[in-house]
């Protein structure tokens, strides 16, 4: 695989995990990227002011998770232009702006979906963004706010970005209420619209396109990717990991020799990691958690979880906690 600074777009973001608060940390990313050589990674939302004022290292990730994307939450161009430039200094191959979470949390912050509402602005940022930095500059948005849901609007919210020189969209396919809706209902009440995403396409073919938005499968990935650049899948790889074992010959082409793991053979593969992770002082529970989806649809996964979930909180646990675990389920790929 050539670096990654060589690389459009459009050849590094046929297929991306979403980024997802509390779950696509580098445990998992580390994780996808054992299953995965190709996929574009994403971290969760960091916001400025965590970058900016944070104790903690909101910047952390792996080396061998290249390619990944930081993915920004802010409003004000000038700190998203410092944090940019940061998050390049680190070895991020994107820095991404969130433009559609409709969390409480977020809209406190004035950024998020509540931008949708403040186009000039959202402008403003990317243009920041992109003096500030070589790599690409990408925005993940929604189809419309509210009451501004018209085709029109997302249109013109398009062409607006493309002018303030934006890499690539992804295009969560559905709009966000701020207010009324749970962010848990936002991902799924308000009916998507893949046929807007495609439409848009047509109307901005220069323009990388990612669809987002309840896509479970890899063959629907395949279907959308006849019609938009890249395909961005969430909640149904944290809930079924192993799904990305076929994503490098599925979805770009990429045929290996080489056999793809099982998910003993993967869980084991990350054994050094955890081990580092634990000698340095982190807990069991931070990664595992993110193994307990691997056996989904398998025979006796319930009991894999739950040994997973009774044990690994405990005081010095370790690598016996998957190993144990492991022995309830079978390992056919």
């Amino acid at each position: 695989m050539p670096p990654i600074r060589s690389m459009t777009v459009k050849e590094y973001s046929k297929f991306s995990l979403a980024p997802m608060l509390d779950l696509t940390d580098r445990h998992f990313r580390y994780l996808c990227r054992k299953l995965s050589k190709k996929m574009l990674l994403y971290t969760e939302l960091v916001t400025t002011g965590a970058v900016i004022y944070g104790k903690g290292d909101y910047l952390l990730f792996n080396e061998d998770e290249h390619p990944v994307s930081l993915q920004l939450g802010g409003a004000n161009p000038a700190e998203l232009a410092f944090c940019a430039r940061k998050g390049e200094e680190r070895g991020y191959d994107e820095i991404n702006l969130n433009v559609g979470c409709p969390s409480d949390r977020v809209q406190n912050g004035s950024f998020g979906a509540v931008l949708m509402r403040k186009p000039d602005l959202v402008c403003d940022c990317v243009r920041a963004m992109k003096d500030a930095v070589s790599v690409p500059v990408t925005v993940k948005t929604r189809l419309g706010v509210d009451e501004l849901d018209s085709y029109d609007y997302i249109h013109d919210f398009l062409e607006k970005l493309i002018s303030a020189g934006v890499d690539g969209v992804t295009l969560h396919a559905r709009k966000a209420f701020l207010s009324g809706m749970s962010p848990r209902d936002n991902r799924d009440k308000p009916p998507l619209n893949y046929e807007r995403v495609y439409l848009l396409k047509n109307d901005f073919p220069d323009l990388h396109l990612t669809i987002n938005g309840n896509i479970t499968s890899l063959e629907d990935s395949l279907m959308h990717l006849q019609h938009v650049d890249g395909v961005m899948m969430g909640r149904e790889i944290y809930q079924n990991p192993y799904i990305l074992a076929d994503v490098d010959r599925l979805i770009f082409g990429y045929e290996s020799n080489v056999k793809p793991l099982s998910r003993k053979e993967c869980i084991r593969s990350c054994y050094p990691y955890i081990e580092n992770y634990l000698q340095s002082g982190g807990q069991m529970k931070h990664i595992s958690r993110h193994f307990l989806g691997m056996f989904n649809h398998c025979a006796n996964s319930r009991q894999y979880r739950q040994y997973i979930s009774m044990n690994h909180y405990k005081q010095g646990a370790g690598l016996e906690v998957l190993e144990n675990a492991m022995k309830f389920v079978e390992d056919d790929i």
